[in-house]
């Protein structure tokens, strides 16, 4: 079965959603200590949480938040945002994360990464590869490159990476259903690759699709915060496919 993901994305302290990366675009959710509860007690064991401060700032600032979540929830967390240097690295693993997901600074210091991968392992630090119009985008996705999407995959592929975040951002936040078409084609040209899809998730039909397509992991938060996608439901899904 596919692995569900709720996402907690935060700004100054609050649960947020941007609209395609869209800071001016925002709109708040509350308190992620008592979200990231909601998701435990409806039977969800994942979370991914985005320092969306961190990812402006380009280094880790939330990371009390993080402490509290994986303190007080038994959660596996993965945490992605801001993170730039072995200082970055040490904080969030020692907030409670258990695993790191690195984008930009995969794109941006490419020994750096292979280095925390080498160090850590590929159980703990993810790919994070953010795309437009199918090619990658990094720095809060503020900043578009040239890099084919696939063969940014590829290459880190060749290099030990095992588990592989793809968002597509013009659908991220916008409740559209997510690029059934770009994951479904990475994933037959590489079987063998964990891959999580993230952007557009709108309705749970949306996972059941991504699931019956083979994908290993989604992440979603709009819709769970929007309604259209109720917790309940969520757990009726998890209980079903046991």
């Amino acid at each position: 079965m596919i692995e569900l993901i709720p996402a907690i994305d935060i700004i100054e302290g609050k649960c947020v959603r941007l609209a395609k990366g869209d800071y001016s675009r925002k709109k708040e959710y509350g308190d992620p200590l008592e979200m990231a509860k909601q998701f435990e007690s409806h039977g969800l064991t994942r979370l991914h949480l985005v320092d969306l401060d961190g990812a402006r700032e380009q280094r880790v600032v939330n990371h009390r938040i993080l402490e509290q979540i994986a303190s007080k929830t038994s959660l596996v967390i993965d945490v992605g945002g801001g993170i730039r240097s072995e200082n970055d690295l040490h904080v969030v693993f020692e907030s409670g994360a258990r695993m790191v997901t690195g984008g930009s600074i995969a794109v941006k210091d490419r020994e750096r990464f292979l280095g925390w991968l080498n160090q850590y392992g590929a159980e703990r630090i993810i790919l994070g590869a953010d795309f437009r119009e199918g090619k990658v985008a990094v720095s809060g996705w503020h900043e578009d490159t040239a890099l084919d999407l696939k063969e940014f995959i590829k290459g880190y592929r060749a290099r030990g990476i095992e588990k592989v975040i793809c968002t597509d951002i013009d659908k991220d936040g916008m409740l559209e259903g997510p690029s059934m078409e770009m994951y479904t084609e990475l994933k037959a040209e590489d079987r063998e690759l964990y891959l999580i899809a993230s952007g557009g998730i709108s309705r749970m039909e949306d996972i059941e699709h991504l699931d019956e397509a083979g994908i290993d992991g989604v992440i979603f938060g709009k819709a769970i915060y929007e309604g259209n996608i109720p917790l309940q439901t969520l757990e009726s899904y998890l209980l079903k496919n046991k």
